[in-house]
């Protein structure tokens, strides 16, 4: 099994070009299930859950052909209604399909997905919707069984805000009879990008950035080209490892725009952070400052960014709260990070991190993808050479990030 080691104590300079965003590129190549035809899709980040989606959509009936960070996805020949429990298991969007199937086929059975094991994330609030859309949901063996006529519009409520919940009622509801407005609606970029794609099928889609959409169903997509957004939290992940090594990068092919929150509390720590077009420019600053942050539904403070953050809280001065209400558990790299000499305690949904000097050299084991990125974050500051295992949960997320840090000058290898 592969893992990373890292040493530390060298700060970070030069230039880093961002990948195209995982959470972006999920929904999108899913949504060529709902037209006919051949869909071209451009900056797509070579990750195993693009491999696994590719495989999934394979496995359903589409022709996938993936070349570079090109991806074409013809779904116009016979789909079938199941994605089984081995191809859904390995990642929790693939409960994705389910919108899509429903909509083009009248039935889905999607197996109960899984992912990250940061949490319940339960796909009820997907069944409501989709229920209210008229579907008849049963639960069977593990399975989600879905079936209906042609869906009808409906004044869908989300409880809580959910971005594959938006995204998955949004691909059901463009092909629907009639109107669906979803309300307290995910705002995040890659739900703006997935429904920019539809648009550009033909679909008829208004509010989306906002927390109410309204999608009037038409009769038929057509095929698209479409280019993926950038990975917001890949360009937060480099411009932490600027601030934490103290060095100087330009962060570029990333949209400033999506990234207000983390920019802010950045410069809050002392971080001297400039923009210009697609580029961000950041310089790290002796003497990092302790900033509070509380996770947050977009445009607050993004909750796949909070484990990278608390690296930088540990070895800044002074104490700082991090409070998670987006996941439970997901406060499972805290003992990884105490273990290389952090000071945190835990309480409910909060952490309080006391900054050290120095954070020390340990190996230490990656529970999921962002906490994995966190623990090569702590190995880049830390005196000695760390050795974090288990980084099959990094392929997931992010494109060749140690080849990335390696061109920056960081000391670190990727071994067998």
């Amino acid at each position: 099994m592969d893992k990373i080691i890292v040493e530390g104590g060298r700060a970070l300079n030069g230039e880093v070009r961002i990948s195209g965003a995982k959470n972006a590129a999920l929904p999108i190549l899913i949504s060529s299930l709902l037209n006919d035809g051949l869909n071209t899709f451009s900056n797509v980040p070579q990750l195993q859950d693009i491999h696994s989606t590719a495989l999934l959509l394979e496995n359903l009936g589409a022709r996938v052909e993936t070349q570079a960070d090109t991806v074409r996805i013809d779904a116009g020949g016979q789909i079938h209604h199941e994605a089984e429990y081995d191809l859904v298991r390995k990642m929790r969007a693939s409960v994705l399909v389910l919108g899509p199937l429903v909509a083009r086929l009248g039935k889905a059975r999607v197996s109960l997905p899984g992912g990250c094991a940061i949490g319940a994330r339960p796909i009820n609030l997907h069944l409501k919707g989709l229920a209210a859309l008229g579907a008849a949901i049963e639960l069977k063996h593990g399975y989600v069984e879905a079936s209906a006529g042609r869906l009808k519009g409906a004044d869908i409520y989300f409880d809580v805000v959910t971005v594959t919940g938006t995204e998955n009622l949004m691909m059901a509801a463009v092909l629907a009879k009639g109107t669906t407005v979803l309300r307290n609606a995910a705002r995040e970029p890659e739900v703006v990008a997935l429904a920019d794609t539809l648009i550009k099928m033909g679909a008829d889609i208004q509010g989306a950035g906002t927390a109410v959409i309204s999608i009037h169903g038409v009769p038929s997509l057509k095929p698209v080209e479409a280019t993926i957004i950038p990975d917001r939290i890949e360009a937060g992940t480099f411009l932490m490892a600027a601030v934490l090594t103290r060095g100087s990068i330009a962060v570029i092919n990333t949209e400033p725009d999506h990234l207000g929150a983390l920019i802010d509390k950045l410069r809050l720590t002392g971080a001297a952070i400039d923009l210009d077009g697609q580029t961000v420019f950041v310089n790290g600053k002796a003497g990092i400052k302790s900033v509070d942050i509380k996770t947050q539904p977009y445009p607050g403070f993004p909750t796949d960014m909070q484990a990278q953050f608390m690296v930088l809280m540990s070895i800044a001065n002074g104490t700082s709260m991090i409070s998670e209400t987006i996941f439970e558990n997901r406060f499972i790299h805290v003992s990884e990070l105490r273990r290389m000499g952090a000071d945190i305690q835990v309480s409910g949904n909060s952490a309080i991190v006391r900054g050290v000097p120095n954070l020390s050299a340990a190996q230490v084991m990656a529970t999921d993808l962002r906490a994995s990125a966190s623990l090569i974050l702590a190995g880049l500051v830390a005196a000695g050479t760390t050795e974090v295992n288990r980084v099959y949960h990094l392929d997931r997320g992010y494109q060749s990030l140690e080849k990335k840090f390696a061109a920056l000058g960081a000391a670190i290898q990727r071994v067998k």
